[in-house]
C-alpha cells in the first residue's frame, strides 16, 4: 500500500507581515516563514498549508478575520485567478514602499552595497491601462474557476482566449476584461473570440499540436497607432483572411494588421516570417528628448522589443541620462542595447555611442532607428556580449568614458564584469530588472567602483517587478 500524503495544518488568525517575492506575501508562524498569495500586509487570515519544507511553507488564505488598512478593491474581474497583477489589492503607495524595500534589501544583503544614496522610487502616473503590448493565447483547455464549477456551467465549446494559468502550460483563462491595455484592446480580443466561435475556427491544442488559432498579439503606441498580429498553426488563408477582414472593418484604428503561420511546437515567433495583411509593417513610437536633445521616433515591428510602459520608459531613460553626466567629447558604450533606445536617447549628449546586443534583428532595428532620427555618431554590433566586448573591440571602437549596461534578468557574464574592471570607464550606469543579480554584479565591481546614486523605477504597477538604476563611479 502506498504511503498517504501527510495532511498539512491550518494556521489560524495569522497576521500577514510583509510583501514578498514572486508576488507572494509573507507571514511568520513560530519561526516558520509562510508565503501566501493574494493577501495584503496587515490582513489577519487563516492559512491552509499545501507545501511545507524545513525553513518555509506555502499556503492559501481560506478565511479573512480582518482586512488591512493597506487593502483596496481589485479593479480586474479576474483577480485571484489570472497570474498577473498579484498586488492589485494593495494600495499603490504601499506597493511602491515594498518595491523600494525590495531593492534596498537585495543590494545591502546580497551585494554589501551602501544604499545611503538611494532616492525615493519613481512611481507610474498611470497604474492601469499602461501597457503597450499584450499577448493572448488560444487553447482548447479552458480553466474553470471555482464559481463556474459550482454553478455547473458547461465548458466553453472552443476553449479559451486569454492568459495562461501560472505553472500550467496548457490551461488558459478566458479574459473578459484586462485593465492593463487601453481600448480597444479588450474589444479586439472579444471580437476575435466571438468571430471564431460563430465561424467554428478551432483553437490550438498544445498537447496534441492540433487546431488553427494559436496567439493574438496587440501592440499600441502613445501616438495612437495599433498593431494586431494573428498567429495561426496552419497555412489556411481561406479561414484566416475573413477573420482579418472582420478586424479591418470593425477596427479602423488598426494601422498594422499582420499574421504569422507557426507550425512549431513552441509559441516563439522570432524566427518566423511575418506577413503584412493591411496597413504598415510597423508602428511608430515617439519620445521626448532629454534636456534639449532631439525628440526621437522609434520604429516598432512585430519582433521589436520596446519597454511596455511607454511613459515610464521616458522617465527611466531620463534618470539614466542624469546619472551618466555625459560630456560632449565622451565615448559611450551601451551594453545590451536592444533596439538602441537608451543609446539614441543619450546620443546627443556625447561624441560617439557604441551599442552591443545579442539579437541581430534588434541591432537591425537600432541601426534603422539611428538613421531615421538622423544620428551619425552611433555604431551597433550584434553578438554575444562576453565574446564581443574584448580589448581588440575596444581598441577598434575607442575606450569608453561612460558605460550604460542593461542586462537581462540573469545579470552580466563574469567575463563582461572582468572586462569592465580592466577597461575602467570613469562611470558605469547599471540598469537592472532584477535587483538580486544586480547586487551580485555590484559586489564584483566594488573592486574598482563605488556605488553613489540609486534610483528605483516602477515600470509595472500591481506586480512585484521593479527596475533599478545604480551609478558606479571609478575609485580614485
Amino acid at each position: 500500500m502506498g504511503r498517504r500524503n501527510k495532511e498539512l495544518p491550518l494556521l489560524e488568525q495569522v497576521t500577514v507581515a510583509d510583501a514578498g517575492a514572486e508576488g507572494m506575501a509573507v507571514a511568520r508562524v513560530d519561526g516558520l516563514v509562510v508565503f501566501v498569495p493574494f493577501v495584503v500586509p496587515g490582513d489577519v487570515v487563516d492559512i491552509q498549508l499545501y507545501k511545507k519544507k524545513k525553513h518555509y511553507a506555502e499556503g492559501r488564505a481560506v478565511k479573512f478575520h480582518s482586512l488591512s488598512d493597506l487593502r483596496v478593491e481589485a479593479r480586474c474581474p479576474h483577480f485571484g485567478v489570472c497570474g498577473g497583477c498579484k498586488w492589485q489589492t494593495m494600495s499603490y503607495p504601499a506597493q511602491l514602499e515594498a518595491k523600494q524595500r525590495q531593492v534596498r534589501d537585495n543590494l545591502e544583503r546580497l551585494g554589501n552595497v551602501d544604499c545611503s544614496g538611494m532616492r525615493p522610487i519613481c512611481g507610474s502616473e498611470n497604474i492601469y491601462y499602461y501597457r503597450n503590448k499584450l499577448e493572448f493565447t488560444f487553447s482548447t483547455k479552458a480553466w474553470r474557476t471555482a464559481e463556474e464549477i459550482a454553478s455547473g456551467a458547461p465548458l466553453p465549446a472552443h476553449g479559451a482566449l486569454g492568459f495562461h494559468i501560472p505553472q500550467l502550460f496548457d490551461k488558459v483563462l478566458n479574459i473578459e476584461h484586462c485593465a492593463l491595455q487601453a481600448d480597444p484592446s479588450n474589444d479586439l480580443r472579444l471580437a476575435v473570440r466571438q468571430y471564431a466561435e460563430e465561424h467554428d475556427l478551432d483553437y490550438y491544442d498544445i498537447r496534441n499540436h492540433t487546431g488553427f488559432l494559436r496567439n493574438l498579439v496587440v501592440r499600441n503606441t502613445s501616438t495612437g497607432q495599433w498593431m494586431v498580429i494573428v498567429i495561426v498553426a496552419q497555412d489556411d488563408t481561406a479561414r484566416l483572411f475573413p477573420l482579418l477582414d472582420m478586424l479591418v472593418e470593425r477596427f479602423p484604428q488598426i494601422t498594422s494588421l499582420q499574421y504569422i503561420v507557426n507550425t512549431k511546437f513552441n509559441d516563439s515567433y522570432g524566427d518566423l516570417d511575418v506577413v503584412t495583411y493591411r496597413g504598415s509593417d510597423h508602428i511608430e513610437e515617439c519620445m521626448e528628448g532629454y534636456q534639449g536633445s532631439r525628440n526621437l521616433h522609434f520604429i516598432i515591428n512585430p519582433k521589436s522589443f520596446y519597454q511596455t510602459n511607454s511613459a515610464q520608459a521616458q522617465r527611466l531613460y531620463s534618470f539614466v541620462a542624469e546619472l551618466a553626466e555625459l560630456q560632449p567629447g565622451d565615448t559611450l558604450y551601451d551594453l545590451y542595447t536592444g533596439t538602441g533606445t537608451i543609446a539614441l536617447f543619450l546620443a546627443d549628449k556625447c561624441r560617439r555611442v557604441v551599442g552591443i546586443e545579442y539579437v541581430e534583428e534588434a541591432i537591425a532595428d537600432a541601426k534603422a532607428n539611428a538613421l531615421r532620427n538622423g544620428f551619425d555618431n552611433t555604431a551597433f554590433y550584434a553578438g554575444d556580449m562576453a565574446q564581443v566586448l574584448t580589448e581588440e573591440f575596444i581598441a577598434a571602437n575607442g575606450r569608453p568614458d561612460v558605460v550604460v549596461t542593461d542586462p537581462p534578468r540573469a545579470g552580466m557574464h563574469e567575463k563582461v564584469v572582468a572586462q569592465l574592471l580592466a577597461t575602467a570607464p570613469r562611470k558605469i550606469v547599471y540598469v537592472s530588472c532584477n535587483p538580486a543579480t544586480q547586487a551580485r554584479d555590484l559586489q564584483l565591481l566594488a573592486e574598482r567602483y563605488e556605488v553613489k546614486r540609486i534610483q528605483p523605477v516602477d515600470m509595472f504597477p500591481h506586480t512585484q517587478h521593479v527596475e533599478n538604476i545604480a551609478e558606479l563611479v571609478l575609485k580614485s
